[in-house]
């Protein structure tokens, strides 16, 4: 009974962040959609879209056997190498702020680079759980090295260091639950976190985006304005906000309001308390995740939950740092909330893999 209350709560959850992304994403987007495009609900029908194919991917993979999943996991990292290959082909790649990170085809879009994040999860939970003992080998830790790479060095080229940056912290932790030994631990760390500011100091744009989180108001008009943006929309919200759809940031003052900032409209309408609430609502859901990974039936299938939790995780926490300035900009957008059809379709994807194991652990009591 616990397992069947477990899954409807989880669904109802993860459908609840969903609706409520809906309604932030038009709130964000309403005024700049019309704008730009002639249409206050531009951005809101191509959420709707995202999520009502993320709710059938959702569906469909909770009844899914996720055993499966091990053994096309070659087959899914080479589909996920071919599309971030894709996004440099003329007429296939679309680019935009200087980034080549979409493929459009027949007037929809879609984004590789979250493929690639849940591909990599598969292919680490695949390989680990049947290479246990080579772990322990540097040999034995080719293979995901190796597929990493592949990944990194892909996405850094379209660039995107912040998506880099997450599939680097993707693999060291699936490969710290999975066994590495601690020597390996620090000895790939090490370099992981001596490329950072490398890739910074490689390109000058990186290097203006560090000196505004140093100092936004070195450039208030430049670099440091969305951040200060931010703020200003955070601060404005107080306790409890200023009212659902009644932010002044999203009027073309705060850049990328519906995506990546889409946190500071939510803390400008719904004030800290919403904040706090979004916040908490995250962390349940991370929390219940890695509760199916504890009891998962086997160790594949833990490593699977354990991985897509991470992920929700590390991504939530990278956004909201950004957010409140906490960390240098980077765009990476908030689960399940921003606006991005390929983000929100992949995490609901990654939930119904999670909804199936937890379906599977209720086999295995019965």
């Amino acid at each position: 009974m616990k397992v069947k209350s477990n899954y409807i709560f989880i669904t109802l959850l993860v459908l609840g962040l969903t609706i409520f992304g809906c309604i932030m994403v038009y709130s964000a987007s309403c005024y700049s959609a019309a704008y730009h495009y002639g249409n206050s609900h531009f951005f809101l029908y191509k959420q709707i879209f995202g999520v009502v194919i993320g709710l059938a991917l959702m569906i469909g993979l909770s009844f899914f056997d996720y055993h499966k999943l091990k053994k096309i996991k070659w087959p899914l990292v080479a589909v996920a190498v071919v599309l971030l290959v894709l996004v440099f082909v003329p007429g296939l790649g679309t680019e935009s702020y200087g980034a080549k990170r979409w493929i459009s085809l027949l007037g929809v879009s879609l984004q590789p680079s979250e493929v690639a994040k849940f591909a990599l999860v598969i292919f680490c939970a695949a390989y680990l759980s049947e290479n246990h003992d080579k772990v322990k080998t540097l040999k034995g830790l080719l293979p995901v090295l190796g597929v990493a790479a592949v990944f990194c060095v892909l996405v850094i080229l379209e660039p995107s260091m912040s998506v880099t940056m997450c599939l680097a912290f993707t693999t060291l932790f699936m490969l710290i639950i999975g066994g590495i030994s601690k020597k390996h631990t620090i000895m790939f760390s090490i370099p992981a976190a001596a490329a950072v500011p490398l890739l910074i100091i490689l390109e000058p744009y990186r290097l203006k985006r560090l000196f505004a989180f140093i100092n936004p108001w070195a450039s208030p008009q430049g670099e440091g304005f969305q951040l200060i943006q931010s703020l200003y929309g955070l601060g404005s919200g107080g306790w409890f906000g200023v009212g659902l759809f009644n932010s002044r940031q999203k009027y073309l003052f705060l850049p990328f309001a519906e995506s990546d900032f889409i946190f500071s409209i939510i803390g400008e309408e719904t004030g800290l308390i919403g904040c706090i609430l979004l916040i908490s609502a995250f962390a349940l859901l991370i929390f219940l995740l890695v509760k199916i990974a504890l009891n998962a039936p086997d160790r594949f299938g833990a490593l699977l939950c354990a991985g897509i939790a991470f992920v929700i995780g590390i991504q939530t926490i990278l956004n909201i740092a950004v957010v409140t300035g906490s960390i240098p900009p980077t765009g990476l957008p908030l689960p399940f909330i921003s606006s991005g059809g390929t983000s929100v379709m992949m995490f609901m994807a990654g939930i119904g893999i999670c909804l199936n194991v937890l379906r599977q652990q209720k086999k295995r009591q019965v």
